[in-house]
């Protein structure tokens, strides 16, 4: 069977399901056309406000296929640098999509499997789930993002270790490090992701937004300018009419309802 990204919907959340069951959910070119062309949809659809992305079976992502990237050593360098590109565009696609990204962890999260979860906004993961930069194990350095997002994350030191040793993180030590954000008991990622996913979906889609916006634009803008980008978010949320919906629910103390 060939590699494929399920798409599925639980209420107000797209699901996206990694299934490539020969090689451990390993990704692909046909993945990330399909993680494009998804998200594309979702930004537009006024029904998802949220998106979680799954591993089929009990693993995650095995990451790149090492037969596909055997084989591509055998081909002229440009073939490789257009399957990272188009991987790089998913990535890409998944930090700037305006709505939240929940990547749900069972099993093992290695290689790109691990970089595509660093993208998502939130991580959920299975209290026994494995994750590993396993890129130098083979001889390779990393790709989508890793390097990016865990220089962001964590001292030098600890992404140093992570990626030149290439050595097995356990979940609860990535949550203790703060880069997993729930654990759950084995078998539960999944639900415990739409779980918070739902709880996102009751909040503002623009309020949401413009929080993601923000964080990623704090990683390249001065003090100064971050402020500015606050003050011009702030008033045109406020303007908005989920503004007047919330502050009116807060005030007589109902649950809101956002459009």
């Amino acid at each position: 069977m060939t590699a494929e990204l399920k798409r599925s919907s639980e209420g107000q959340t797209l699901v996206l399901t990694l299934a490539s069951p020969e090689h451990r959910n390993a990704l692909g070119p046909a993945i990330y056309t399909e993680g494009i062309e998804a998200l594309s949809r979702a930004e537009n659809s006024s029904d998802i406000r949220s998106v979680v992305i799954v591993g089929e079976g009990d693993v995650f992502s095995a990451g790149g296929n090492l037969q596909r990237l055997q084989a591509n050593r055998q081909q002229p360098a440009n073939v490789q640098a257009e399957s990272i590109e188009a991987f790089h565009n998913w990535i890409e696609a998944i930090r700037t999509f305006p709505k939240p990204v929940i990547a749900a962890v069972e099993g093992a999260a290695a290689g790109a499997g691990f970089s595509l979860a660093l993208a998502c906004d939130f991580i959920v993961a299975a209290n026994n789930a494995v994750f590993v930069m396993a890129y130098s194990n083979i001889g390779l350095s990393p790709d989508g993002g890793a390097s990016w997002s865990l220089a962001r994350a964590l001292p030098r030191q600890l992404v140093t270790e992570l990626l030149m040793c290439g050595d097995n993180v356990t979940a609860q030590r990535l949550h203790d490090l703060g880069i997993v954000n729930r654990l759950t008991l084995p078998g539960t990622a999944r639900s415990a992701a739409l779980t918070l996913a739902d709880r996102l979906n009751e909040r503002a889609p623009n309020a949401i937004a413009s929080i993601k916006t923000l964080i990623n634009n704090s990683d390249h803008t001065t003090l100064v300018e971050q402020l500015a980008r606050e003050r011009d978010h702030f008033v045109r949320n406020l303007h908005h009419v989920n503004a007047g919906l919330g502050i009116s629910a807060f005030l007589s103390k109902t649950p809101p309802r956002f459009e």
